[in-house]
């Protein structure tokens, strides 16, 4: 396979949001730090922590798509992708266990594990389980397809497909209490089970088993039942109104549309955010997309959206022109990563969905999901040197229907290749 020049609108792209997010952390770091030393009632955090805190993740995030993208060969790392899925899960366990045993690096904050801390810094394992479950599953389609097995009769298939997403969702959803980052992970492997090529009707049938499964999470939570319960306006438990007040449970939400219906269309300007003075919770994490609007307004949102969107076509295109099959897989996953991301946090922020606690890639601050996504888009960059170009596909490749094929009665369609002229 021909190396070509690789996607520069995907490191454009990426760069372009990572200054936005990197620009909001310094117009709202200070008072972001100033609002938490006066809860604590000391001086904890400088004016500029949650800047450079951000600017450490950028750069770590960018070093890593450098060696996805120059360093590492992406045949080597597919290859690794069994060892990757083990050592993320296994970080998942001994947060799993820390909720029982108290381990020295567990991280644990209002009654869930989900940080392993390292000196100063904090990392999620969840996120690179996203990250691994993209390779392994790309590895595990592409094997049985080389071998020409049909997936769903394949009984080994199966126990490897879902004993590996059962595990991820049982560590991060019930062990962690996570759900926000076990939805990404399901729509992966819906995503990249659909581009696999299994029967429609049989993607349906496991739709609406993920579906069942989706609902089995909220109900048996009740901290997600009332998330749920609040959403549609309804009255929440008993016990739950002895903690709190009832309109506290929407007081999230409703700074989160304040936010944002403040900014009009052009936004308030930078450094006048009001939200961000501690109305808002999670101001520089889950809710920076309401910041941003209220401080760029609604029109700057939508371009921020369709930044998004281009970024997401041209990881697409890298799905579409692949002439691997492992590689397209991977493209598929990793568009599907990041565009559940993006629509479930703005659906949440806009109140579109209930609220769900899940970051805006490379806009949130935290450095864990800034670096699983700057590593999945070097991979990405990496794959686009090995795409079929354009040209190629477009004047290159004309589809000849042939009479229906013995197996199936289908029609197939082939490929004539023939050769252009350079036009002088």
């Amino acid at each position: 396979m021909r190396k070509h020049r690789g996607d520069f609108l995907i490191i454009m792209l990426m760069l372009i949001l990572m200054g936005l997010g990197l620009l909001v952390m310094y117009t709202i770091g200070p008072v972001r730090a100033n609002f938490l030393n006066a809860a604590l009632g000391k001086t904890q955090y400088s004016n500029n922590f949650f800047f450079l805190r951000q600017l450490i993740s950028i750069g770590s995030a960018l070093a890593m798509f450098f060696v996805f993208a120059k360093v590492l060969n992406y045949k080597k790392i597919e290859k690794a992708s069994e060892v990757a899925l083990a050592i993320a899960l296994s970080a998942c366990l001994l947060l799993a266990i820390s909720q029982v045993v108290k381990l020295p690096l567990a991280k644990c904050e209002l009654g869930a594990c989900r940080w392993i801390a390292v000196g100063g810094l904090s990392i999620q394992p969840a996120e690179f389980v996203k990250f691994a479950m993209i390779l392994y599953l790309a590895t595990l389609f592409g094997k049985y397809n080389e071998k020409g097995k049909n997936i769903l009769h394949s009984k080994e298939f199966l126990v490897r497909f879902l004993g590996s997403l059962g595990l991820s969702l049982f560590f991060i959803v019930v062990a962690q209490k996570d759900m926000g980052s076990g939805i990404p992970i399901a729509v992966i492997a819906l995503f990249m089970l659909l581009q696999s090529g299994v029967p429609l009707r049989s993607f349906m049938l496991v739709m609406v088993a993920a579906v069942m499964l989706g609902v089995g999470a909220i109900m048996t939570s009740p901290h997600r039942r009332e998330r749920v319960t609040t959403y549609f306006g309804g009255k929440t438990s008993e016990t739950s109104e002895k903690k709190e007040k009832a309109d506290a449970k929407s007081y999230h939400i409703e700074n989160a549309l304040i936010a944002i219906g403040s900014g009009g269309l052009l936004g308030v300007g930078i450094g006048n955010s009001v939200q961000a003075t501690g109305y808002l919770p999670e101001s520089i994490n889950d809710s920076v997309f309401a910041i941003m609007g209220e401080t760029f307004g609604f029109l700057n949102l939508c371009l921020i959206l369709m930044g998004f969107a281009w970024l997401l076509l041209r990881v697409l295109r890298v799905a579409d022109y692949s002439l691997d099959y492992q590689n397209s897989l991977i493209a598929v996953g990793v568009f599907a990563w990041i565009m559940t991301h993006v629509v479930v946090n703005v659906a949440a922020m806009t109140n579109i969905i209930p609220l769900t606690g899940i970051t805006l890639p490379l806009l949130s601050y935290g450095g864990t999901s800034m670096m699983a996504v700057g590593a999945a888009l070097g991979l990405i960059y990496q794959l686009s040197q090995y795409t079929a170009r354009q040209r190629v596909v477009d004047n290159e490749r004309i589809p000849v229907v042939s009479g229906p094929a013995r197996n199936n009665g289908a029609q197939t369609i082939e490929y004539r290749q023939f050769n252009n002229r350079r036009r002088r």
